[in-house]
């Protein structure tokens, strides 16, 4: 009896011991270890007037109607100069620039910037007013072409696309560089015949004053036919590291809405030009026209990273200062957290 007594006993504290192990809280159970949602916070948002901010205006629509995870303030200006040292000194959080600009601020700041997005591809064109010769790169052989951007990504990217098809820039084509888009408009009304490397909303402009000015080669598919694994890259969205670490809800928040928007700004092009206009970027009617060839986009992840690897190789090939000295490291770009 003493023994059966034992056994019982024996059996019952194995079965109290298991219960207990089963009881005991698992991660998702124990208050110690759960994560309490991050309250909604301000966003400052900078961008440049032109297509690098197209692709945000139905996110800053949705913001003025409170119907965004995070609250958006957001600056506009017409060049980079104006907001790279507000985002260098903490007084921006996000902004939108030309993708190269983005390694600069990254190597002229110790690592301070991250790469969060290509925005916007190629916006280049070659055009044609007055006639009908260029029919691919070999036939602008021997011609001059007007065009602006000289010294920065717009010359490096026609240089390499002359030479990938068989073309000396400095022998085969004369380039006259002018300072701004609007002196190849007046180069055009002096002209009969012109050839010019224009980029939207500029060619769009440019057609509405000229009607036999048209399109001829397009940069962005240029570059995609030579099947090397980049693209050519205009404008990335930049975010300070510091604050993607302590908001990193709000960065992934933005990233889905800035994602929506540009969607949205795609397949709704008259009424996106609407809200173009409502924000001061360019006028409706410009941005109706203009916004099926901006190539508005939201390219993240490892997408983004081969993309702009390849392009800044081709940029740092032909000037290295052009990305700010050195190649981004790994962790430029951001990749999540």
């Amino acid at each position: 009896m003493k023994k059966l007594l034992a056994l019982l006993l024996s059996l019952c504290l194995v079965a109290a011991l298991c219960a207990g192990c089963g009881s005991t809280p698992t991660p998702a159970d124990d208050d110690s270890t759960t994560t309490t949602p991050e309250e909604p916070v301000t966003v400052r948002l900078g961008g440049l007037k032109g297509p690098t901010s197209m692709g945000m205006v139905k996110l800053l629509s949705d913001n003025d109607a409170g119907k965004t995870t995070n609250h958006y303030e957001f600056s506009m200006a017409g060049s980079a100069d104006e907001l790279t040292p507000k985002m260098l000194q903490g007084e921006l959080d996000i902004l939108a620039v030309p993708v190269n600009l983005g390694s600069v601020l990254y190597n002229n700041s110790d690592g301070a910037v991250q790469l969060l997005a290509v925005n916007t591809l190629g916006v280049i064109y070659l055009v044609e007013k007055g006639g009908q010769t260029v029919t691919d790169w070999n036939s602008l052989k021997g011609q001059t072409i007007y065009a602006t951007g000289k010294g920065s990504t717009p010359e490096y990217a026609l240089n390499y696309l002359l030479e990938e098809n068989g073309l000396d820039p400095a022998a085969d084509v004369t380039i006259e560089w002018k300072s701004e888009p609007s002196e190849i408009v007046a180069q055009m009304a002096a002209e009969d015949h012109v050839i010019a490397m224009l980029p939207q909303p500029f060619v769009t402009v440019a057609q509405s004053k000229f009607d036999d000015l048209t399109i001829r080669l397009d940069l962005t598919k240029e570059w995609d036919a030579l099947d090397n694994g980049s693209q050519l890259n205009t404008a990335g969205l930049v975010v300070r590291i510091e604050f993607a670490k302590e908001h990193p809800e709000a960065v992934a928040a933005f990233l889905k809405e800035y994602a929506a928007s540009t969607q949205y700004v795609n397949e709704n092009v008259s009424e996106a030009a609407q809200l173009v206009a409502q924000y001061d970027i360019v006028e409706a009617a410009v941005a109706e026209k203009a916004i099926p060839y901006c190539n508005i986009v939201c390219i993240t992840g490892e997408e983004m990273k081969s993309s702009v690897q390849g392009y800044f190789q081709v940029l740092f090939d032909q000037n290295p200062q052009s990305v700010g000295g050195a190649l981004p490291g790994d962790d430029f770009y951001y990749l999540g957290q």
